[in-house]
């Protein structure tokens, strides 16, 4: 499959990272000829210095025979247009990152009229994704599946949960919660669980199931289950005015600070339901004035990693708050992780696996769809949600008959609406969802779960 990526900033180099283990023939397009050089050392991709609304550039680059143009570049018109003159040009599928809050209500529209395949706000979704951790804040990740009605849900095992030196099947049997654990992390290991692996205190516990099942689990261990009141937000980007405008819809209680007067105003006119504070987030008095000592979630949104980091962990020792922080450079993610700030959001890899899911649904002919994909665990594992939709060699046959890879986890079937965590005699059926969990790399088709 042949991938053309315009654009290799941050989203660019995150995705042509990915692309790579995908078995793709990549073309790199960025107008920085430094940018082009320095990942084209790293990425076994052909890079094309120019500009990529230019149709000389494209068919440089090949895009009357390629598969997929993806644009990424730091203006939403260049992306769109890039994408245009692909289309005009060739006949590959188009995918744009679109961000700005001026298209939000317009996506679908947009879409229709340029033929464009997907439409990517890296901003909206990690709004999105922060507004799921603050519904549910006893939890350090939630990645949805079947639309909703299954979630993946992160959590770290603390003393006073009872839990420390219990086994996986113990655990269930004490609290008879339809919920399945899906993987386990402690500091030196990753497992894909058994029923006989034991569960200590600092651990960080996967388990997937729906959200009812999921709160009754943390309400019998002793996790608050409610949705936050009110948050803090540090930051009045694009993502905090996603986020705000989200939160305020659940009746949450916004308060969002901001050096720059003039957003500020912005975000006053655009967000009436809000309290917008002009003044410097990283000023202790500023935020012990404004509530952090009571409030119930603080997150930090600003366009600098490190203050984010340093005031989630600022906060922690002044604060009982829910933490979440954007992070947008993954180079240090290892001793971010170690630093325990709460839940941590990294955008990028939320476009990556977007776009990883549209890839390797492409890549699919035999008869089953990947509908959604996460990279989970520290990236080191992935869940993924197939749709069946023909007959296979894992139709109908006893999951505990069939010869599944190793360190691979049949999580979670939805049958016509219905959601039920899978035991050795249920099957695969044509029309079913199914969740996987996986150290295995690449799956792109159901029948890849075997041996």
């Amino acid at each position: 499959m042949h991938i053309i990526i315009v654009g290799c900033g941050k989203v660019g180099r995150t995705l042509a990272e990915q692309l790579q283990e995908e078995e793709t023939d990549l073309t790199l397009i960025d107008m920085d000829a430094d940018v082009i050089n320095d990942l084209t050392e790293d990425i076994d991709a052909m890079g094309i210095v120019g500009n990529g609304a230019s149709i000389n550039t494209l068919m440089e680059a090949g895009v009357q025979t390629a598969d997929i143009l993806i644009a990424v570049t730091a203006s939403d018109e260049l992306n769109l247009l890039c994408c245009l003159i692909a289309q005009k040009t060739g006949h590959c599928q188009t995918i744009a990152r679109v961000r700005n809050p001026i298209y939000s209500k317009e996506i679908g529209f947009i879409k229709e009229r340029l033929g464009l395949s997907m439409i990517m706000n890296p901003e909206l979704a990690a709004a999105r994704e922060i507004s799921r951790l603050l519904r549910f804040p006893a939890a350090i990740k939630i990645d949805p599946f079947s639309k909703g009605r299954v979630e993946l849900l992160k959590f770290k095992v603390l003393p006073e949960f009872g839990l420390d030196g219990m086994s996986v099947s113990q655990i269930t049997d004490k609290y008879r919660c339809d919920i399945l654990f899906a993987a386990i992390e402690s500091k030196d290991t990753l497992a894909i669980p058994g029923g006989d692996h034991l569960v200590h205190n600092g651990d960080f516990v996967s388990i997937i199931a729906t959200p009812k099942n999921t709160a009754t689990f943390f309400k019998k261990i002793g996790l608050k289950t409610h949705q936050v009141r009110n948050t803090l937000i540090i930051g009045g980007g694009t993502i905090s005015y996603y986020l705000a405008k989200t939160l305020s819809d659940l009746k949450i209680n916004v308060k969002i600070i901001e050096k720059d007067k003039e957003r500020c105003e912005e975000l006053s006119d655009m967000l009436p339901e809000a309290t917008i504070i002009c003044g410097d987030g990283t000023e202790r008095s500023l935020l012990m004035e404004e509530g952090l000592a009571t409030v119930e979630s603080f997150v930090t949104l600003t366009n600098m990693d490190e203050e984010n980091i340093f005031l989630s962990l600022s906060a922690k020792k002044l604060t009982n708050a829910k933490l979440v922080a954007k992070v947008n450079r993954l180079p240090y993610k290892d001793v971010i992780d170690d630093l325990d700030l709460g839940s941590v959001i990294y955008p990028k890899y939320i476009t990556s696996d977007s776009i990883l899911r549209y890839v390797r649904a492409m890549q699919n002919t035999i008869g089953s769809n990947v509908e959604t994909l996460y990279h989970v665990l520290d990236n080191q594992a992935e869940a993924l949600e197939f749709i069946i939709r023909d007959n296979s060699p894992v139709v109908g046959i006893p999951l505990a008959e069939l010869n599944l890879k190793s360190n691979l986890l049949v999580c979670c079937l939805t049958r016509k609406g219905t959601v039920r965590i899978p035991r050795g005699q249920d099957t695969l059926q044509i029309g079913d969802n199914v969740v996987i969990v996986t150290t295995n790399k690449g799956l792109r088709d159901i029948r890849d779960i075997l041996a």
